[in-house]
């Protein structure tokens, strides 16, 4: 009997910049301004040891989703993928049953970051899409700034059957040494036992030449108030190669994490990933 606890990588992208719908990316994003795919990936994981991934969306389009989801069918170590709905668009919840007869969509990411409004997230025009995600099992991704963490937790409160997980620990502001506001809101948000965290994405809002100890309160912290038990890693590639690559991340992971006991790791390099996002019992593997 395999007793290996499975290792997920729950937060990577893939993109192809002649599809055109990345509307953010330009030759100013410089290393990770060109196209990324399974192939591109796969010496990565083998180097960090990791079995399987979440795929996560980084384009506002609902082709892209469909995209992603083509890429996972012909890929066994794509464990599901996070896609975008128009959420407040009318269909928004037939369009989440159409998407949720894939075994492998997951779940659904709006890009709040990019959205200008912080208070879109709770427009009267997403409650029924939201419900919906929660009626097919689905999860939903926050993908916040700490501005938008005080709407957040009134959205959390208003959908308590939905399985959230904020992205990227709410991209801290490391690099200004911006603490105290974040680490209340985030150990509110934590009290609601339907939101979860991804400690992913730091090194990217840290300092050019970030060292482990710049990461450490901000880790210990999400460590404090979500527990092992609802905390995903997560590398963020290729994005992560605007801050050292996945290797410098994993190494910086690992020793933030070191003085955990192998259980408790266990769940955050992939146990509760694979519970959250409802992966297949049997892993799609990266061999």
């Amino acid at each position: 009997m395999n007793t290996k606890p499975r290792r997920v990588d729950a937060h990577v992208h893939f993109w192809a910049v002649a599809r055109g719908d990345y509307a953010w990316m330009t030759p100013a994003v410089g290393p990770i301004y060109r196209d990324f795919g399974p192939e591109d990936l796969r010496q990565h994981l083998t180097r960090a040891g990791m079995d399987e991934v979440v795929l996560v969306q980084a384009a506002e389009t609902a082709a892209e989703t469909r995209y992603l989801l083509s890429i996972a069918e012909r890929t066994p170590f794509v464990a599901g993928v996070v896609g975008w709905v128009d959420l407040p668009a009318p269909g928004a919840s037939d369009a989440i049953a159409a998407l949720a007869a894939s075994p492998l969509f997951k779940g659904a990411r709006p890009m709040i970051q990019e959205i200008a409004d912080l208070d879109w997230m709770l427009s009267p025009a997403l409650t029924d899409p939201l419900r919906a995600l929660s009626r097919f099992d689905l999860s939903f991704d926050a993908l916040v700034k700490p501005p938008h963490l005080s709407r957040l937790k009134r959205l959390v409160a208003q959908h308590e059957a939905l399985r959230i997980v904020i992205d990227h620990g709410a991209k801290p502001e490391i690099a200004a040494g911006a603490f105290d506001e974040w680490a209340e809101d985030m150990r509110q948000l934590a009290r609601a036992p339907n939101v979860f965290c991804k400690v992913s994405g730091l090194v990217t809002e840290a300092a050019p030449h970030w060292t482990v100890d710049d990461l450490h309160r901000y880790v210990d912290h999400l460590l404090a108030s979500f527990g092992p038990q609802r905390l995903m890693f997560g590398s963020d590639w290729p994005v992560v190669n605007l801050a050292g690559g996945y290797e410098a991340w994993a190494a910086a992971a690992a020793q933030l994490l070191d003085g955990l006991s192998e259980g408790e790791r266990a769940r955050i390099y992939g146990e509760t990933a694979a519970a959250f996002y409802r992966l297949a019992d049997a892993p799609r593997t990266a061999s």
